[in-house]
């Protein structure tokens, strides 16, 4: 989740029109794209596998001290506390790469994520990646902290696991048990990868929008890799998707209004306004305001400012706060994967760079899509988190009789999508390489959820305690 350091008071926002206008000022054109990727790990302890305190000579802010001192990473505190990491000012990411490095950040129950630099091509997605994991691993090994890359923990109860001293999660921990049933499993014991798009204009936001709503769950099934919950299986492949299912029905979801005539920035803006707010930042302290409405706010109506009116910072920090499988800010951001290995992560970044940044590839999978009904985009999304790549279509009106079938075409206009940017790295390869493990879920039938319940019920008699040594980074 977004870290947010203190800083001079924002622009005022005067209208609706003011929140709109940040939006699309987000548009960029075609040889300005970039690619962000976002991926969150477990760490744990390499002795007991137990999770990670703040705290300690061997903790989180231990870990977080180490990179400090041995990579040159600069300390984002609130208070006194240490919360985050950036890069110096002025420094450039990887080798070829023109923006701004990324940062690190730390989720509510000590995931700890990387939020990458906007790339210019995948192949720096993987280097950045490789960087990112050969650092992190560096200053654990010497603290005896491992990294699994999954989507839910997979064996400690939610009493076990530490939280995490930044402020706004204190607000959130409060407010989600109001809300839905798996709010708190959400923020303390799931692991995702995320990916950060960009878009043309609003037309080209809306059409990417549609597609990547639409094929949220062929993501989730591709990286489907939690099938366990306090060492035993759960039922489901995804348990991290189906927790979302029941977070906060007010702030995820598909958002089907996406779909109807008349979709465009201002719709979207219509829709955050009306989701409850968490909190409002101001002078370096989160007032709790969970539950309040941001077009309250705007009208200087806040019970816990009345009078005062939000500034884009405060737009800015309510759009961090809404949850749905696809994310609008200045960019689009696609939410529906399970964390995994290194491999997978630069994989989510292509699927998504190859249906979305090709226009052949991006008009191919709208014409894939845009028969769908809001009931069966929503039928497919609740079924995706059990059933997997083995999830029936029958019924459901699609051509396709399973999952399998859609992911195997989805899989083929990413790739092709990937071949048409034809960006190749120094061994005269293109970015499709990086769709390898994917294809093997596709030719198998099988996603690392099944690969990991064959080891649960084979090898590993019923344990699954090796899954840290065995898939671990």
């Amino acid at each position: 989740m977004s870290t947010r350091e203190a800083q001079a008071e924002g622009q005022p926002v005067s209208s609706v029109q003011d929140l709109v206008q940040w939006i699309a000022a987000g548009e960029k054109p075609k040889s300005a794209w970039k690619i962000g990727t976002e991926h969150e790990k477990f760490p744990f302890r390499t002795g007991t596998l137990e999770p990670i305190p703040y705290d300690g000579p061997a903790g989180i802010q231990a870990l977080m001290q180490g990179l400090i001192a041995r990579f040159g990473w600069l300390p984002i505190l609130e208070g006194e506390t240490l919360i985050a990491l950036r890069r110096p000012a002025g420094e450039t990411g990887p080798p070829g790469c023109f923006g701004p490095p990324g940062t690190i950040s730390l989720e509510p129950g000590g995931q700890f994520e990387l939020s990458g630099a906007p790339l210019c091509n995948l192949h720096e997605t993987e280097a950045e990646t490789q960087e990112h994991l050969l650092q992190v691993m560096s200053v654990g090994e010497r603290l005896g902290i491992g990294f699994l890359g999954v989507g839910f923990a997979p064996t400690w109860r939610l009493d076990e696991i530490p939280r995490m001293p930044k402020r706004r999660y204190a607000v959130m921990t409060r407010y989600m048990p109001r809300v839905g049933a798996g709010g708190l499993d959400m923020m303390y014991r799931t692991a995702t990868i995320q990916v950060n798009l960009d878009f043309a204009s609003e037309a080209d936001m809306v059409k990417k929008l549609r597609v990547s709503l639409a094929l949220q769950p062929v993501a989730t099934a591709l990286f489907a890799a939690s099938p366990f919950t306090e060492g035993k299986p759960n039922g489901f492949k995804s348990k991290r998707s189906e927790v979302w299912r029941d977070t906060d029905r007010a702030r995820t979801g598909m958002l089907p209004f996406v779909f109807e005539p008349g979709m465009g920035y201002e719709r979207y803006v219509d829709y955050a306004l009306d989701v409850p707010m968490y909190f409002v930042y101001r002078d370096g302290t989160y007032i709790d305001a969970a539950g309040a409405s941001f077009r309250d706010f705007l009208a200087g109506n806040l019970a816990q400012l009345p009078g005062e009116r939000p500034t884009l910072d405060d737009w800015s920090d309510h759009l961090t706060t809404l949850f749905p499988e696809v994310r609008m800010k200045r960019f689009l951001e696609m939410r529906g994967a399970d964390s995994g290995s290194g491999e997978r992560i630069p994989a989510l970044s292509a699927f998504w760079v190859g249906l979305l940044y090709d226009q052949g590839a991006l008009d191919a999978a709208y014409d894939l899509v845009k028969g769908w009904s809001a009931e069966q985009r929503q039928a497919l999304r609740d079924a995706v988190p059990r059933g997997g790549m083995g999830t029936s279509l029958a019924g459901l009106g699609l051509r396709q009789a399973t999952m399998l079938d859609l992911a195997r075409e989805v899989v083929a206009i990413s790739m092709a999508g990937l071949k048409a940017r034809a960006i190749v790295n120094d061994d005269g390869c293109d970015e499709g390489i990086y769709l390898a493990p994917l294809q093997r879920v596709c030719d198998s039938g099988q996603s690392l959820a099944n690969e990991l319940l064959g080891h649960y019920h084979g090898r590993w008699n019923g344990r699954v305690e090796p899954i840290f040594e065995e898939y671990g980074f």
